[in-house]
């Protein structure tokens, strides 16, 4: 395993990750989970990703619980949390968005679901349009001086807004954001390659990307239909199941993932590893998060690193960067 920096700040964190994001609680419970993350830092992955909005909460009671019963050192491993969805069925006004008020109580109940007793980074899972930026910020720089929160980020935000958070922390005096986590992947490249580059040349945010597999689909089980049991299949993501296959922009996706898995069989490749690899050909990436529902899914997906050395064929990238 290498390490890489976060951003701008002295924090390395691994080139592979672990999150939870639709398989805790859902399809991994506290023992399975405890497993995997065993199996994670025995590899020396040393971030786990976790968020309010998943599974209500539910997800990091479980990250919490295997955690614990694995016990290790604390200072061997970060762990996450995203503020902004809430982790209620219903939430009231005042338990989701970036107001001062969420944001710090949000905190508050990720560290007690959690059972730490400070986050390494907090994010803000989406721009909230209904708080000002500058609010946000000073709420996420009065946790940091707290002792609550070590870094701060954003997720899925648009360029211009963390440009305005970084100007606003800047003007301030305040601590500016150090991450953004996108999407990023061989079929969703253009905001992090495009948009983001000049955040990326002059503020050097660090990045942790999840969906390195496009929700599964660079795997190829989705090119005959929706299989039982995978993500797509779940109650809750039938949004998935839409974007993925059911509409015209589905279908050209799979078009691609077709010629992506006959690239992959060309050169003996696992088309999962290469998937993975080859996110972290991009300097900015940080860290590339893992999403996986048992061990061996789990085991396979961190043999990428392996795949590293077969990402200098200059024929094989020039063929994946086609797609």
């Amino acid at each position: 395993m290498q390490y890489r920096k976060l951003g701008n700040s002295g924090l390395k964190i691994s080139e592979l990750s672990f999150g939870s994001w639709v398989t805790f609680n859902k399809q991994v419970d506290s023992k399975l989970a405890e497993t995997m993350f065993g199996l994670c830092l025995d590899s020396g992955v040393n971030f786990f990703d976790n968020a309010e909005g998943y599974e209500r909460g539910m997800s990091e009671i479980v990250m919490g619980e295997a955690l614990k019963s694995l016990n290790r050192p604390r200072d061997s491993y970060c762990v996450s949390s995203k503020v902004f969805f809430g982790a209620h069925d219903n939430p009231l006004p005042t338990q989701m968005g970036l107001s001062r008020k969420h944001v710090t109580e949000a905190c508050n109940q990720a560290l007690k679901r959690l059972q730490v007793e400070y986050l390494d980074l907090y994010f803000c899972h989406r721009a909230d349009p209904d708080t000002p930026i500058g609010e946000t910020v000073w709420a996420m720089h009065n946790l940091i001086t707290q002792g609550k929160i070590l870094y701060w980020g954003t997720s899925e935000w648009a360029a211009h807004e963390i440009e305005e958070a970084y100007k606003f922390a800047l003007q301030n005096n305040l601590t500016p954001p150090t991450m953004e986590q996108p999407q990023y992947n061989l079929l969703d490249r253009e905001r992090f390659e495009i948009e983001y580059k000049p955040i990326f040349d002059k503020y050097n945010i660090g990045t942790t990307i999840w969906s390195p597999l496009a929700s599964g689909a660079l795997t190829g089980k989705y090119l005959e239909g929706v299989p039982e049991g995978s993500r797509a299949s779940l109650k809750g993501y039938e949004w998935l199941r839409k974007h993925m296959i059911d509409s015209d922009r589905g279908q050209e996706r799979m078009k691609k993932v077709s010629a992506y898995i006959d690239i992959a069989r060309e050169y003996a490749l696992d088309p999962i590893r290469l998937a993975i690899a080859w996110c972290l050909l991009n300097k900015n990436v940080s860290t590339v998060i893992l999403g996986a529902s048992n061990v061996n899914q789990l085991e396979n997906n961190l043999k990428s690193l392996d795949y590293v050395e077969n990402l200098k064929n200059k024929d094989l990238i020039n063929s994946l960067n086609k797609l």
